[in-house]
């Protein structure tokens, strides 16, 4: 495989960004990974080889470029948590969309990129992102992923749920059965609204998980079966979805 460290321009600046890919074959579909709230750090870089070693371009970009270069939580103490949180209340539906976009136009100009066959990964804090960019660029997107997905159906006007109508493509939820980020309610919620907009979906609840438990160094959290189910399901939805497979 091949790894870049390099730096994507937005509209709000320089987004540094992983990207990792096949080194041999045709050019490869592509999975925009967004990132989980502590973080873009090597943990993640390794979930991201682990998708292009089954042959796609994968880019995973620092969301929180705009504040920090270098951010990720190596403590969880509660200084490290609310300076977390903080970073968090910068990014909306506004950042995701100018995030995406700059995505898009680089693997448009991305030799190893086959740009149109996208799919999207996002975990916890950036399960609505997903969804956001998915309503934004309907004509882009082959797929997304939302996993343990957090803040799923508020009151807000651009609330995760609220998107459903304008999103086309096929969705995967993964959802942990203790998530107090996305309690059964919203995710009632949730399905509802995918089911009246007639969104082609699946909701999955992981019984006995908890939030956070596909990250092999959440220590405590951390569930080796159901995140391996996890993985499988993402390999079935891109295969299926950029590949066309099974």
């Amino acid at each position: 495989m091949i790894e870049h460290h390099l730096d994507i321009h937005t509209a709000h600046g320089a987004m540094n960004t992983f990207v990792v890919h096949p080194e041999e074959g045709p050019p490869a579909p592509v999975v925009l990974f967004y990132m989980d709230a502590p973080g873009k750090r090597e943990e993640l870089h390794d979930m991201a080889r682990r998708l292009a070693a089954v042959g796609y371009c994968v880019v995973l970009p620092n969301l929180y470029y705009r504040t920090t270069r270098d951010f990720w939580l190596k403590e969880r103490t509660p200084e490290n948590m609310a300076h977390m949180f903080s970073l968090m209340a910068t990014l909306d539906a506004a950042t995701t969309h100018c995030d995406t976009q700059a995505m898009l136009q680089w693997v448009d100009g991305h030799a190893h990129a086959d740009a149109s066959r996208i799919g999207a990964v996002g975990y916890c804090m950036s399960g609505p992102f997903v969804m956001w960019a998915a309503a934004a660029f309907p004509d882009r997107l082959n797929c997304i992923a939302s996993i343990h997905g957090a803040n799923m159906a508020t009151d807000k006007p651009d609330s995760p749920h609220r998107m459903a109508a304008k999103i086309r493509c096929e969705s995967y939820f993964a959802c942990a059965e203790i998530d107090k980020w996305a309690p059964p309610a919203d995710i009632q919620v949730l399905q509802q609204s995918l089911e009246a907009a007639g969104t082609p979906h699946r909701i999955e609840w992981y019984r006995g998980a908890e939030h956070g438990f596909v990250f092999p160094q959440r220590a405590g959290i951390y569930d080796r079966a159901p995140a391996e189910r996890h993985w499988e399901r993402l390999f079935s939805l891109f295969a299926r979805t950029l590949r066309g497979g099974a």
